[in-house]
């Protein structure tokens, strides 16, 4: 299986001046998994947040990325909606401000989100 991620900068490796690139995951859309904006934090380990779609859900925080890194208000995120209730959803994933910026320039986010 393909993973869904593309190569987005390179970094000058410090040691012998070769370059690598970056990967970065994008949203499985076979998945339904989408972009969103966390708007503001709930409590409880859930999050408001504005979907790609239009529409604004209460996503949840799994323990996994609760306990690692810290999601705020103005991240970009990919979240999975629930199968049963639509308004609701998981966090699949964060970026940093730096790969946001980065997935904005190269045109890979969609308008109804882009403030990066």
């Amino acid at each position: 299986m393909v993973a869904n991620v593309i190569d987005v900068d390179k970094k000058q490796n410090q040691n012998d001046g070769e370059e690598e690139y970056v990967r970065l995951p994008l949203p499985r859309r076979h998945n339904n998994e989408l972009f969103a904006i966390a708007e503001r934090l709930m409590g409880g380990s859930r999050i408001h947040v504005i979907c790609e779609d239009g529409k604004a859900r209460l996503a949840r925080i799994p323990g996994k990325m609760k306990r690692r890194q810290r999601v705020r208000a103005g991240d970009l995120l990919i979240i999975k909606p629930w199968d049963i209730q639509n308004e609701k959803a998981d966090i699949v994933f964060r970026y940093r401000r730096t790969q946001a910026s980065t997935l904005s320039r190269r045109g890979l986010l969609p308008e109804e989100i882009n403030v990066f």
